[in-house]
């Protein structure tokens, strides 16, 4: 009963910090008396009841979601066969070195801008999230093979244990938790890179463009959530 009474306090504390979040916010907002500038929740939980029943909307949210998932997955993916081949081999983890730390050093708006001379709008923030997303996977996997796992490794070989079985009991196991706090690390660094760079690529029909309209109509509200009307706005009187 206590762990439940624990995580009942938690999540009461957590709604408590919301709604001192949201009480503050509409406090600024009230001083403040300029929505173009600052829109209060209020007006943000209005928006909200509308925004998702225009046209085009789910559209959007698909269009961005599905690009910036490829871009995650793609990393995910490439990330764990480097970091398997650096663990078993010292000379590939020198070789991407560079690589690596240079990704993790430049800020995302330089690469943004860099990549926008090689590709098209469309497929930037498929790309700059799989920019992202690589060296934190490639950096928390690695570590995760090279952490324990020695004494089960010369068990499994004194008692020949087949490879596979070796990777399903012993490394697998040994690297989930490393796989997943790279997965929860990087899922929203993914997001915010790909929208970042809709946002200066504008292409058709996504979030980063929607985003971009509604700034250049002081739109606030739309800022606060997705603002998925028609591509040509018109202002707001």
């Amino acid at each position: 009963m206590r762990p439940e009474r624990g995580r009942g306090r938690r999540l009461l504390e957590r709604a408590m910090a919301v709604a001192l979040a949201l009480a503050l916010w509409q406090l600024a907002a009230s001083l403040l008396g300029k929505g173009y500038l600052l829109a209060s929740p209020i007006d943000v939980l209005a928006r909200l009841g509308t925004v998702w029943r225009g046209p085009g909307f789910w559209e959007t949210v698909w269009t961005s979601f599905s690009r910036i998932a490829l871009g995650f997955l793609s990393a995910l993916l490439l990330g764990a066969v480097l970091a398997a081949l650096s663990w078993r081999f010292s000379l590939v983890e020198t070789l991407l070195w560079p690589f690596m730390a240079t990704v993790k050093a430049v800020p995302v708006a330089s690469f943004i801008v860099i990549c926008l001379l090689w590709l098209s709008a469309a497929r930037l923030s498929a790309f700059i999230a799989f920019l992202i997303v690589l060296p934190v996977v490639y950096g928390n996997l690695l570590e995760g093979l090279r952490s324990g796992g020695g004494e089960m490794e010369e068990l499994a070989r004194v008692f020949d244990m087949p490879p596979l079985r070796r990777l399903c009991y012993i490394r697998l196991p040994q690297v989930k938790p490393f796989l997943f706090a790279a997965c929860s690390a990087s899922l929203g660094m993914a997001w915010k890179a790909g929208v970042a760079a809709e946002v200066i690529a504008t292409p058709d029909g996504s979030i980063g463009q929607r985003l971009f309209f509604a700034k250049s109509w002081l739109d606030t509200e739309g800022l606060f959530l997705l603002d998925a009307r028609h591509r040509h706005f018109e202002p707001r009187l």
